[in-house]
């Protein structure tokens, strides 16, 4: 058996751009018909959805079957939470709040095996080397696992280029409603400086050889950041997706039933 291919990373690397939605109904059947969809990617939120190692490997099986690729974003940086997550087959990881140099070489050592990292080994126990099925699997296994850490403060951004020069930090993604918190605009991840630093960050992420991307349900700012150089975007969450389709139908018939929102 062949070791399955991270398009995601290969993708990265060569600035060739990809869209994607966030997948937070912990839903099998939802994320299969979003896979039928033709996103590049479709991420699957462990920090502010209800899913778990068992949900997520659930989603990843009914994706299985597409060539949508499938990321993960953790609640945390805990080593062995991501080594779960590694055997039930992710891999890519998108970890929030990295503020530091020092956390995304942490993140990087959890995703690798000794004598490069701490992951344990148990391929007869885990799905991502299909229960040792694929005899090239600790020979491909690296080039085949892809890190984005995920800058959302002012710390972060003020260590931004330490942070890119971290051996196995494959992205950089700007989540724009927590910069807009740190930066003082609670809620506002649209506002003008948050803008303008999001767009200072993407050309010092550009600048540093690394793969930029950020998350932006507004069409407008996505394309200005798409202009700028970020090369994966993150376009909405199927659960916004599903409620302003839902309000849109609904208006058909009975006008100003209510409003949308997102904001991530």
């Amino acid at each position: 058996m062949d070791m399955p291919r991270n398009t995601f990373k290969k993708n990265l690397q060569q600035a060739q751009f990809q869209a994607g939605l966030f997948l937070g109904l912990g839903s099998p059947l939802s994320a299969e018909i979003l896979a039928s969809c033709g996103y590049d990617f479709l991420l699957i939120d462990a920090e502010h959805a209800p899913n778990d190692v068992r949900s997520v490997q659930a989603q990843l099986q009914a994706m299985a079957a597409y060539p949508v690729q499938c990321l993960v974003r953790p609640p945390n940086h805990d080593a062995s939470l991501i080594k779960q997550l590694l055997a039930a087959g992710v891999q890519t990881l998108l970890v929030p709040m990295v503020d530091t140099a020092e956390q995304a070489a942490a993140l990087v050592s959890a995703m690798r095996y000794p004598p490069k990292g701490i992951r344990g080994v148990g391929t007869a126990l885990e799905r991502s080397a299909r229960w040792n099925a694929v005899p090239t699997y600790f020979a491909e296994v690296e080039d085949n696992t892809c890190l984005i850490v995920q800058i959302e403060s002012r710390i972060g951004l003020d260590n931004l280029e330490e942070i890119a020069k971290v051996d196995g930090v494959d992205g950089i993604f700007i989540g724009p409603a927590d910069l807009a918190a740190s930066l003082g605009y609670l809620g506002q991840p649209g506002h003008p400086e948050v803008k303008a630093a999001i767009e200072q960050a993407i050309d010092r992420i550009v600048a540093s050889g690394k793969a930029a991307g950020v998350f932006s349900t507004a069409p407008e700012l996505a394309k200005a950041y798409r202009a700028r150089g970020a090369c994966f975007l993150a376009l909405g969450a199927d659960t916004s997706v599903l409620r302003s389709a839902a309000i849109s139908l609904l208006n058909t018939a009975k006008p100003a039933a209510g409003a949308t929102g997102a904001a991530y």
